[in-house]
């Protein structure tokens, strides 16, 4: 598989906008581009995603074992013409003091050759030590070329290349000046996501007709068909086996199941992998609009995912039949998981910039956004086992996952059950996380099914439990009749 790993010497390099620009400069050229991100994060994926044509999947240390790591990228990979993975932070950056979840890390366990973004504003010579510095410190990394970026002309192109070659043996493959039209607008957890953004598709061609002049796209391609072959092996015995707790219960596995998951503006925070994991322990994945659609569609359970609901707070609230049907059905028993975005909705109100909104009111609490982060990063999660689709004795003691919010959660009842307690992270109040009411699990964390954490089957098992549970006791649905619906 041809491959590139593109890193920068520091953060806010430009590597995102760097990295949307190659990915849509070659699908233009009918390459099928792969693109990868690292760590945890949904709104660089949203964005390369859509400028590649093919979902962008996270690789991360932290949360994956390398074994699934290496599956995940020859799964994903095949069929592409090239993968290009963005990295995160700096090339040499990472939680550990060895370096062992750093960029350059994932470019070991890939052997992927490195591109090396560098903001090179204010930089002549100096270039040139910053470029040998991240060759010797560590000779197992392969620099195969450098792209700099927010160049103050063409004389400062010039002298950089000159530089460059004098005293290292690295390539440049790309120098790309300076624009404001470049920028892609930023927003409180980082990007702004491409769903969000109503000239997003044009800004992408803008940002690959601007790489496409100013990076040779021969040389890259050339540059990623040199990375060694992959042991195909490593990749297939780290391949994870989908097996759902409810497998050998005859006819309960077979029951259909569908799911509602919100899908829009103030809603998109999903892993790919995470809804294909949903689709392959047998969930229909129904999508439905908290913005504009008036009514439930007929669903076994719901999935809310992060987003910014307080951007759109106002229309949130304004979809009043809506917030009243998912109510009901939670009081009748739907099983509903809610992930941060998806908390503060099913909160009492939200608060930001001063006005304060209803929301759907089921989590008695109130979200209040706050200027700063609140919780961002990794954490570590140990589960209380009341959880309403609890780990299994063979999962991991340690679960692990991350958070990312402005956001609290405030005049909260003191008589919450949390199916988490937190040994690393912030979470609801920096001790819990997970509310647990009736058959809703609403987190703060944002998990993913990777690992010893394989949510998605224990979520859609308990749907498919209920709904057998309901279909026994011959009741009508929550949708019909909301307020007759018990919890199994």
């Amino acid at each position: 598989m041809n491959r590139l790993l593109i890193s920068a010497a520091h953060k806010s390099s430009g590597k995102t906008t760097l990295s949307i620009g190659l990915c849509a400069a070659l699908a233009q050229r009918q390459q099928k581009v792969q693109p990868f991100k690292k760590g945890p994060d949904y709104i660089d994926p949203m964005w390369l995603s859509l400028a590649s044509g093919r979902p962008c999947h996270n690789l991360d240390f932290f949360l994956m074992r390398n074994e699934e790591i290496l599956a995940t990228f020859a799964d994903q990979s095949r069929g592409a013409d090239i993968a290009i993975i963005e990295g995160n932070k700096g090339l040499y950056d990472g939680l550990d003091l060895d370096g062992s979840n750093s960029n350059a890390a994932l470019a070991k366990l890939l052997a992927a050759p490195v591109i090396l973004v560098i903001d090179a504003r204010g930089m002549t010579r100096g270039v040139a030590p910053l470029i040998l510095g991240y060759q010797a410190f560590d000779r197992d990394i392969r620099i195969a070329g450098v792209i700099l970026n927010q160049l103050g002309g063409a004389r400062h192109e010039r002298k950089l290349r000159a530089v460059i070659e004098h005293y290292t043996d690295v390539p440049v493959i790309g120098a790309v000046h300076h624009e404001d039209r470049l920028a892609i607008v930023e927003r409180h957890l980082g990007l702004m996501p491409s769903n969000e953004a109503s000239e997003a598709l044009a800004k992408i061609e803008y940002i690959a007709t601007a790489v496409a002049a100013q990076v040779d796209l021969e040389k890259l391609m050339a540059i990623g068909a040199s990375a060694p072959a992959m042991s195909v092996r490593a990749a297939q015995e780290g391949t994870l086996t989908l097996t759902s707790p409810a497998s050998g219960r005859g006819d309960l596995d077979k029951i259909p199941v569908k799911v509602g998951i919100a899908r829009d503006a103030a809603f998109a925070f999903y892993y790919p992998g995470d809804l294909d994991a949903l689709r392959q322990h047998g969930a229909e994945l129904v999508p439905f609009d908290t913005l504009r659609d008036a009514h439930l569609p007929e669903v076994d359970g719901l999935f809310i995912g992060g987003g910014f609901p307080e951007v759109h707070m106002q229309a949130l609230e304004a979809n009043r039949s809506l917030r009243t049907e998912i109510r009901q059905a939670i009081e009748s028993g739907l099983p509903v998981y809610a992930e941060c975005g998806g908390l503060m909705y099913l909160s009492r109100s939200l608060r930001w910039q001063g006005v304060q909104r209803d929301m759907v009111g089921i989590i008695p609490g109130d979200t209040v956004m706050h200027d700063r982060p609140q919780g961002r990063g990794y954490v570590k999660l140990r589960a209380t086992g009341k959880s309403p689709w609890p780990h299994s004795a063979d999962d991991a003691v340690e679960i692990r996952a991350h958070e990312f919010h402005y956001s609290t959660l405030e005049n909260v009842a003191g008589d919450l059950q949390y199916a988490y307690d937190v040994t690393r992270g912030t979470g609801i109040d920096g001790r819990h996380d997970g509310i647990v009411y009736r058959n809703v699990l609403a987190c703060y964390t944002h998990m993913r099914d990777v690992g010893g954490n394989h949510w998605t089957a224990r979520f859609v098992d308990f749907i498919r439990r209920h709904r057998a549970t309901r279909s026994a006791s011959s009741i009508p649905s929550a949708m019909t009749h909301p307020d007759k619906e018990p919890r199994p």
